[in-house]
């Protein structure tokens, strides 16, 4: 099976999907922490009230991981789900 075009189209699928959205993820994950190091006046900057640019960065970071995770369920539901499906019913119809 491992070596079926089906697994192939879904191992290229989930790649597609994982692969940009984790180096996305990490660029801006780098991104937060050098502006945390290198610029503390920016990231120390007020915007509303005791609220500065470095908090809202950091609870950026939440919400982009609950983005990313709604975004791959979504895909998953559409893009992955059907073949694995489709190749699990082959697999338990061979036994």
């Amino acid at each position: 099976m491992q070596a079926s075009p089906e697994f192939a189209e879904l191992r290229r699928r989930f790649r597609n999907f994982a692969f940009p959205m984790t180096a996305a993820f990490l660029a801006w994950y780098l991104l937060y922490v050098l502006l945390s190091t290198y610029a503390v006046d920016f990231m120390s900057e007020r915007v509303v009230g005791n609220i500065n640019v470095g908090l809202l960065f950091g609870l950026g970071q939440f919400a982009s991981t609950f983005l990313i995770t709604w975004l791959y369920i979504r895909h998953a539901n559409k893009k992955l789900d059907p073949i694995a499906t489709q190749i699990r019913d082959e697999l338990e119809g061979a036994r």
